[in-house]
C-alpha cells in the first residue's frame, strides 16, 4: 500500500488549522456584530421619554449607515487619494495617471472600446427586449416562453461566457467542430472560418452578444409589465382613432412607456459599463478586446501599479455616476405618475 509521507500529513494538518483559523474568526465577527445589534435593541427598548425617537432613528440607520460609509464611502475616498500616488502608493504624483490615462493611444483603444461596448450592447439589447415583450404577449403560454427567455439572468456572467466560448471555438475545418458557429459556418460553405476570439474588431462585438443574451431576458420582462400597465381605453381610444400596427406602437406604446424604456436602457447600460467578466473569461482583454473594468484591474493586480489602477477607477466610477443620477429621477417620476 502506497505510504503517506510526514511532510503530506503535516501539510493537510497545516492546511486544516489555517482553515478552522479562519472559521473561527468569521463565526467570531459575525456573532460579534450580532451581539451588538442585540445590545442596541436591548438599549432602545428600555428606553423612553424624550430619547425614543432620536434612538429609534439611530438603530433602525445606524447599522445600514455604518456598512455604507465602511462598504463604500471609505474605499472611494482611499481610490481617489491613492489615483494621485505612484504605482506603490509611496508618494505623490499628482495628475500623472489621469494624464497617462488620457493621452496613452492603448487607454484610448480601451476607451473606444468600452464606448462601443456602451452604446451598443444596451441599444441592442433593450430593443429585443421591447420587440420580444411584444410578441410573446400574443402567445399562449407565455410564461413559459418569458421563463426560457429569462433564464440567461439566472447564470453568472462567467458561467455565460464559458457557454459562449464554446460556441465561439475554432479548430481546423479538416477536424470535427465542437464550436457551434464554426458548424455553421462549415456547413453554409464557408470552407475556412475564422478563428472568431481572435479576429478584431469582430470579436468585440461576440463579446458583446454574450451581454445581449444575458439582459435581453431583463429587458423583456420589465418592459412586458410595463406594456400590460397601459390602460384598454387608452389603446382602443387610439384604434378607433385609427391607428393600427406600427402606428400605434410608435405613437401610443413608446409614449407610454417612455420612462420605464429610459430606466431598463441605463441599467442595462450600468451593467456593460462594469462588463469585467465576460471580457475577462473569454479573452483576458488581449486581441484588442480591452475595456475599461478589465483594465483597471490588470493595472491594479496584474501589473501592480495601483496608482494607475485607482485612475481608471475613478474614471469608470465617473463615467457610472450620471447614469445613476438619471436613472434614479426617471425612477421618481414614475412613482410620481402612479
Amino acid at each position: 500500500m502506497p505510504t503517506v509521507s510526514a511532510s503530506a500529513v503535516q501539510l493537510a494538518d497545516s492546511a486544516w488549522t489555517d482553515a478552522s483559523i479562519k472559521l473561527g474568526n468569521s463565526v467570531g465577527a459575525i456573532a460579534g456584530f450580532l451581539g451588538i445589534l442585540l445590545l442596541i435593541f436591548f438599549a432602545a427598548g428600555r428606553a423612553g421619554g424624550r430619547f425614543t425617537r432620536p434612538l429609534a432613528i439611530a438603530v433602525m440607520l445606524g447599522p445600514a449607515a455604518l456598512l455604507l460609509v465602511v462598504g463604500l464611502v471609505v474605499p472611494l475616498v482611499r481610490t481617489v487619494y491613492l489615483s494621485f500616488s505612484n504605482d506603490d502608493s509611496t508618494r505623490s504624483v499628482g495628475g500623472a495617471n489621469y494624464g497617462w490615462a488620457l493621452t496613452t493611444d492603448s487607454i484610448h483603444q480601451v476607451l473606444w472600446n468600452t464606448l462601443l461596448w456602451l452604446v451598443i450592447a444596451p441599444l441592442v439589447a433593450t430593443g429585443l427586449g421591447l420587440l420580444l415583450a411584444l410578441l410573446v404577449d400574443r402567445m399562449r403560454g407565455q410564461a413559459v416562453y418569458k421563463s426560457l427567455l429569462f433564464m440567461p439572468m439566472a447564470i453568472s456572467l462567467v458561467g455565460a461566457s464559458i457557454i459562449w466560448k464554446f460556441v465561439y471555438d475554432a479548430r481546423d475545418p479538416a477536424q470535427p467542430q465542437i464550436g457551434l458557429l464554426s458548424q455553421i459556418a462549415i456547413s453554409l460553405g464557408w470552407h475556412h472560418p475564422p478563428n472568431w476570439i481572435l479576429s478584431h474588431p469582430l470579436n468585440n462585438f461576440l463579446l458583446m452578444v454574450v451581454m445581449v443574451w444575458v439582459q435581453t431576458g431583463f429587458a423583456m420582462v420589465v418592459l412586458s409589465a410595463a406594456i400590460k400597465a397601459i390602460p384598454d381605453e387608452i389603446t382602443e381610444a387610439a384604434r378607433l382613432d385609427g391607428a393600427r400596427g406600427f402606428r400605434l406602437f410608435r405613437h401610443v406604446t413608446v409614449p407610454m412607456i417612455r420612462t420605464t424604456l429610459v430606466v431598463v436602457l441605463t441599467t442595462v447600460m450600468i451593467t456593460t459599463l462594469k462588463a469585467f467578466d465576460i471580457v475577462r473569461t473569454m479573452t483576458g482583454g488581449n486581441f484588442g478586446t480591452q475595456v475599461l473594468a478589465n483594465e483597471m484591474y490588470s493595472q491594479s493586480f496584474v501589473q501592480f501599479n495601483v496608482g494607475r489602477g485607482s485612475a481608471l477607477a475613478v474614471i469608470l466610477f465617473l463615467a457610472v455616476t450620471p447614469l445613476v443620477a438619471y436613472n434614479i429621477v426617471q425612477l421618481r417620476k414614475e412613482r410620481e405618475h402612479r
